[in-house]
């Protein structure tokens, strides 16, 4: 017996044991996967996205931006994972599991659940009201319950995904700040070197790994329900948007640091006229993508994916929010052009516009002096 049969009998007898109560929780009837399907886009990729640039448009900027690393990289960790394990969702495993949601990639680790805990957690943490973390408990467990009755994960897919998300973020308060006065030190060839590594190392280690470890896979027999016809070029797929759109996402922001920021300050109008802009040219490159990659298959759809959602985020970090300042609907912090100089100068308090007034406000205990240790 070789070490993937004994891996795959390991997770055949866990997955059969978690799929008496996925059964159990669907017999509790179809009436729930309305509300159900509704809450689990809470952790989806799609709505996520939206939170995170109506926050770094229209908000505040420095808050949006690191939002926006944070689960790009999560996103990348949970696809890399994928690549790895490749774990059954419960209606591949078993037939009586009905699928409320389908998806091509494999399940383990659960990527609503982890999207969920990183973005909404993250957000809450930082916000430091206890109302926000209570209220992002309640998200976070109500996607995770909705992955499970839905049929998408095993309860063990889901716990991973939590585990990971909680780990991300708390390595992402812990470490950020380091990491951004180191990442500001470095010069254009380093911080770009280092921005191509981050991103494309798990996209190359993942490949070798399919293709040198896993080539030979196919779907076991003991999968008895519907599995896809390519979980694994799909998962991979998945792995190479997610970085792509990490790496998009760290040139825009660094580029965007490098011409003065900008500044999310300014009237509703103002916001809501950025928000739409934005949303729509992302709209419009999602459709483009999709028209274009219509037919690809393998690395080459992978390959597109990477250089597609490498674009959007690159439009999102750095192009849209020039746009908004060359069109005067956002101004640089502290510049004449700031719409908000007049509110400061009366003494109203706006939002933070740069990394350094986020941080700040973070590690300030209420009083305005910095904690101490």
């Amino acid at each position: 017996m070789n070490a993937w049969t004994s891996e795959q009998l390991a997770l055949d007898a866990v997955w059969e044991a978690e799929a008496v109560p996925i059964r159990w929780l669907q017999g509790l009837g179809d009436w729930l996967v309305l509300p159900l399907g509704a809450v689990t886009h809470l952790g989806s990729h799609a709505v996520i996205t939206v939170a995170l640039v109506l926050v770094f448009w229209c908000v505040s900027p420095a808050l949006g931006a690191r939002l926006f690393v944070v689960v790009a990289a999560s996103g990348t960790l949970n696809y890399l994972c994928k690549s790895v394990f490749y774990g059954a969702r419960p209606s591949w495993f078993d037939a009586h599991v009905r699928a409320h949601a389908s998806h091509d990639s494999f399940g383990l680790p659960s990527g609503h659940a982890q999207g969920a805990m990183v973005a909404w957690g993250y957000l809450a943490v930082r916000s430091g009201r206890s109302a926000a973390l209570w209220a992002a408990a309640v998200v976070i467990v109500l996607v995770a319950l909705s992955r499970v009755y839905l049929g998408a994960h095993f309860i063990s897919d889901v716990l991973l995904g939590l585990l990971l998300g909680a780990l991300v973020v708390w390595a992402s308060l812990r470490w950020e700040e380091r990491v951004l006065t180191w990442w500001r030190g470095l010069d254009t060839v380093r911080w770009v070197g280092w921005a191509l590594a981050a991103t494309l190392l798990p996209c190359l280690a993942a490949t070798l790994w399919q293709f040198l470890v896993r080539g030979a896979w196919s779907v076991p027999a003991e999968w008895i329900g519907a599995t896809p016809a390519d979980p694994a070029a799909a998962t991979l797929t998945g792995l190479y948007t997610a970085a792509g759109t990490l790496l998009g996402g760290i040139v825009g922001l660094t580029l965007l640091a490098g011409r003065g920021w900008y500044s999310a300050r300014g009237g509703l109008a103002a916001r809501a006229s950025r928000f739409v802009l934005g949303i729509s040219v992302v709209v419009l490159l999602q459709v483009v993508v999709d028209v274009v990659s219509d037919g690809a298959r393998g690395l080459a759809a992978s390959a597109l994916s990477f250089l597609a959602y490498g674009l959007i985020a690159f439009w999102a970090a750095f192009l849209a929010p020039e746009l908004f300042v060359r069109t005067g609907l956002a101004g640089r912090p502290g510049t004449a052009a700031d719409p908000a100089r007049t509110a400061a100068a009366e003494g109203v308090r706006a939002e933070d516009d740069t990394p350094d007034e986020a941080s700040a406000k973070r590690t300030s205990d209420g009083s305005g002096k910095p904690e101490q240790g």
